[in-house]
């Protein structure tokens, strides 16, 4: 058996859920990432260093304990640090990237050979939904299964997503966390908005399987959270509706919000970039745009 180290880097990449439709359900990773690297301790102490975010902290208390509960180890002590691209609160995963690092890390230090399926089962339970988590720990398109009973992960199927597609995002600079975000949603929706909703996701899946992306176009339209989303974030809607007029494919609220995010071909991502952008300062806010390419390699160890 090789030794354990005594320190270890964890890349996860961003991911953006839902997709339109596929709420709870659908997620992709995107070339945007967070290292979290874990120290191991080597004294009496038996629970990571304190950090100035208390929301870091949380997460990654309850992550080790998690780990700690699965793996029925007594806990050892480490210090972190979270380093990396991946905005907080802006729909691209960000508390994923942190339940997974440390779960990762904690992995290596034990040596208890979690395999990706683990990690997300044990992160989708954290989470209390699989599409981020799958994205960001498995790479590519990812469309994962979850127990209906208890809503613990089970499989996922994933795609490859080609290099010639570009995702392009706005970010309003508003923090909007998922939990306050699903605050907006109603206890039911009318049932011909869900029926219309299932066909936009299953289309949009049969689009990435196929990879004729081409068919994107005008193909996503959600009516589950959307609708009640979209208007609390003050442009969202005008500059997903500026960036299809610019030549994107298709378009999404990113998550919870606030970021909304366009698919386009990279000969159109600038132009796409730039009408977003605009609509976005225009209405008031400022906000961060950035073009990124999909990540199929999923989490990794530095």
């Amino acid at each position: 058996m090789s030794p354990t180290p005594d320190a270890v880097t964890v890349r996860v990449p961003a991911s953006t859920s839902n997709c339109g439709a596929g709420f709870d359900t659908l997620g992709l990773a995107l070339n945007v990432y967070n290292h979290v690297t874990l120290t191991r301790t080597t004294g009496a102490e038996a629970s990571p260093v304190r950090a100035e975010d208390g929301r870091a902290q949380a997460m990654v208390d309850a992550a080790a304990a998690a780990f700690f509960k699965a793996v029925k180890r007594t806990p050892f002590g480490f210090n972190y640090r979270i380093e990396g691209e991946v905005p907080t609160a802006r729909g691209f995963g960000s508390s994923v990237t942190v339940r997974a690092g440390v779960v990762a890390g904690l992995d290596a230090f034990a040596g208890t050979g979690f395999d990706r399926r683990d990690i997300v089962a044990l992160v989708t339970a954290l989470e209390g939904h699989p599409d981020n988590a799958a994205a960001s720990v498995l790479g590519g398109f990812c469309v994962p299964r979850t127990n209906p009973a208890d809503g613990a992960y089970i499989d996922s199927v994933r795609f490859e997503v080609a290099a010639d597609l570009a995702f392009v995002a706005v970010s309003p600079l508003v923090q909007i966390t998922t939990k306050e975000s699903r605050g907006e949603l109603p206890e039911k929706i009318p049932y011909f908005d869900a029926v219309r909703s299932i066909n936009s996701a299953a289309y949009l899946v049969a689009v990435f399987a196929t990879r004729d992306y081409a068919r994107l176009r005008h193909a996503v339209g959600d009516f589950m959270h959307e609708p009640y989303r979209l208007p609390k974030i003050p442009g969202a809607q005008s500059a997903l509706a500026a960036g299809v007029a610019a030549g994107a494919l298709t378009g999404w609220l990113s998550g919870s919000g606030s970021s909304v995010l366009c698919v386009t071909l990279h000969d159109h991502a600038e132009m796409v970039l730039g009408a977003m952008s605009a609509v976005c300062g225009q209405a008031g806010l400022g906000c961060e745009g950035k073009i990124m390419l999909a990540d199929n390699a999923g989490l990794s160890l530095a």
